[in-house]
C-alpha cells in the first residue's frame, strides 16, 4: 500500500501544487486549516502530515500537537515562509521530523519524506524486535518449573531492576547467557544495548583492547581509534562470559572500572566515563582461583555483589521431559516436519543420563533426532550407545545388591539389543561395537534369547 500524506495549508494553490507533485507516489489528503485537519486525522490514519505554520485560525504547531497525541502518530513536517531558528526549534520541540521554508523545494521535500518514511519503518521494526526480545528473554520464556530453577528466577526477578553487578556461576551449557539476557530485558535498561563478550574466545593481548578500546597508534596495527565493548554498552548491560579466563592486566583495569565507573583506552591517559551494568559468568570456582593466586581477591569481592548459581540439568529432573518436548517441537517446526515421539523406554534412559553438556547438549540431541529420524517415534534402541551405558560406582566400593544387579542387567540387555539392531543382526559386527568377543555375545544370547534379531 502507498504511504498516505495529509497536506494542511490555507492557500489552495499551495495545496494543489504539492498534491500534484506528490500524488504519483503517495495517497494524498488535503485540509484548508487546523480544524479540518483534526477531523481528517480522527477519521483516517496518516503516515506523514505536511503542515503550514501560519494559517487562519489555529497554527500549524497545533496541528503537530494533535498529530503527536494520536495512538498511531504520523511523522510531521513543518512548512513556513517565516523560517527562522526560533520557529524551527519550537517545531522540533513539538515533535516535528523536519522543517522547510517556502517556497518549498519539491526535490528537497521528496528527500525529506522518503527519509521520514524510512525512519518510521526502522522504528516499527525496532519495536517488533524489542517485543520479540521481551518475549524470548522474559521469565515466562525460560523453560521449566523445577524448584531449583524457580529459585534462580526469583533471584533474577529481585536483582534485575537494580544496578548491582551480578555473577552467574554454573557448568557449561546451563544457560548463563540466557539468564543474563533475562536480567537485562527485565531491567530499566531494556531499550539500551546488551553487549556480550566471550572472554575465553579472545587472546589475552586482544581482550583488553576489545573491552576498553584503543587510540590510533596505541600498538602496531592500530591505524585508527576504536571504541571498546564498554563504550558500546553505555547505558545498557555488558555481559562478560568466562570471566575466570581474563589475564592479570585486564583484571586490574576491570577492578578500576568497578571502583570508578571509568576506564582509559589503550594508548590514552584520559578517563572515559560510562554507565554500564556488569553481568559476569563463569564455570570455574573463582574462590579457589583466588586462593591459588590466579584471580584477584579484590576483584572477586567487587564481582560477587549478587551471585546466582545455575543448576545443572541433572538437578532439574522435573524439567527434563518438558525441555525435550519443547526443543523437539521447536526443531520440528524449523525443519517443517512432524514432531517425533519419545517412547517410555527412551524417556527412562534419558532420565538416567547425566547430560554433562546440560541444556546445550540436550538441544543438540533434540535437533539430531529431528533431522535424522526414521519414523514417528524414537525408542530406547534408536538412541546412541552413550545414553544406554550409565556411570556406575566401582563394584569394590559399592556392595552389589539385588536392585543394582537388575539395573546392570537391564542396561546390558539394552546395550546388546541396540548393538544387534544397529548391526542388522550381524553378531560379529555387534560384538565389535560392544567391545566383546563373538563367543561372549553368543553366550549372552543363549542367556537372553529374546534379544536376538533375525
Amino acid at each position: 500500500m502507498r504511504a498516505t500524506i495529509l497536506i494542511v495549508d490555507d492557500e489552495k494553490n499551495t495545496r494543489d501544487g504539492l498534491s500534484l507533485a506528490l500524488e504519483e507516489d503517495y495517497e494524498i489528503y488535503m485540509a484548508s486549516g487546523a480544524e479540518e485537519a483534526f477531523n481528517l486525522m480522527e477519521a483516517e490514519t496518516f503516515d506523514v502530515v505536511l503542515t503550514d505554520l501560519r494559517m487562519a485560525g489555529k497554527s500549524g504547531l497545533k496541528v503537530i500537537d494533535h498529530a503527536i497525541a494520536l495512538p498511531n502518530r504520523p511523522i510531521c513536517i513543518m512548512m513556513t515562509a517565516y523560517g527562522n531558528v526560533e520557529t524551527a526549534v519550537e517545531a522540533m520541540r513539538r515533535g516535528a521530523f523536519d522543517f522547510l521554508t517556502k517556497p518549498v523545494s519539491l526535490e528537497k521535500l521528496e528527500i525529506i519524506i522518503k527519509r521520514a518514511l524510512q525512519s518510521r519503518t526502522i522504528e516499527a521494526e525496532n519495536e517488533v524486535l524489542h517485543e520479540r526480545l521481551d518475549k524470548k528473554y522474559s521469565f515466562s520464556g525460560i523453560i521449566g518449573s523445577s524448584p531449583v530453577l524457580t529459585d534462580v528466577l526469583d533471584k533474577v526477578k529481585l536483582v534485575a531492576p537494580s544496578r548491582a553487578t551480578v555473577l552467574l556461576q554454573g557448568e557449561t551449557g546451563t544457560g548463563k547467557e540466557l539468564i543474563a539476557q533475562a536480567i537485562h530485558q527485565n531491567s530499566t535498561r531494556e531499550r539500551q544495548p546488551f553487549v556480550p563478550v566471550h572472554c575465553a574466545a579472545l587472546a589475552a593481548n586482544l581482550l583488553e583492547s576489545e573491552l576498553f578500546g584503543h587510540e590510533k597508534g596505541a600498538f602496531t596495527g592500530a591505524t585508527e581509534r576504536r571504541i571498546g565493548r564498554f563504550e558500546a554498552a553505555d547505558g545498557g548491560t555488558l555481559f562478560l562470559d568466562e570471566i575466570g579466563e581474563i589475564d592479570a592486566s585486564t583484571q586490574v583495569k576491570l577492578l578500576r572500572f568497578l571502583e570508578t565507573r571509568s576506564f582509559e583506552r589503550l594508548g590514552s591517559s584520559k578517563p572515559v566515563q560510562v554507565d554500564v551494568r556488569l553481568v559476569c559468568a563463569t564455570n570455574r570456582n573463582l574462590e579457589v582461583m583466588s586462593k591459588a593466586g590466579e584471580f584477584r581477591e579484590d576483584l572477586l569481592y567487587r564481582l560477587n555483589v549478587v551471585t546466582i548459581q545455575l543448576p545443572a540439568l541433572r538437578d532439574r529432573q522435573d524439567d527434563l521431559l518438558i525441555l525435550l518436548n519443547h526443543y523437539i517441537a521447536q526443531f520440528s517446526d524449523e525443519n517443517g516436519v512432524d514432531p517425533v515421539r519419545l517412547t517410555d523406554g527412551a524417556q527412562d534412559l534419558l532420565r538416567t543420563y547425566r547430560w554433562p553438556g546440560n541444556i546445550r547438549e540436550l538441544r543438540n540431541f533434540c535437533e539430531n533426532i529431528v533431522v535424522l529420524k526414521r519414523g514417528n517415534e524414537v525408542t530406547e534402541y534408536d538412541l546412541d550407545l552413550k545414553y544406554q551405558v550409565q556411570d556406575e560406582e566401582p563394584l569394590a566400593a559399592t556392595p552389589l545388591t539385588n536392585s543394582s544387579t537388575l539395573s546392570k542387567e537391564a542396561n546390558e540387555k539394552r546395550l546388546l539389543r541396540n548393538a544387534l539392531i544397529k548391526a542388522s543382526g550381524n553378531r560379529t559386527r555387534a560384538a565389535e561395537m560392544m567391545g566383546i568377543s563373538r563367543r561372549t555375545l553368543h553366550r549372552k544370547l543363549i542367556q537372553w534369547p529374546e534379544l536376538d534379531v533375525d
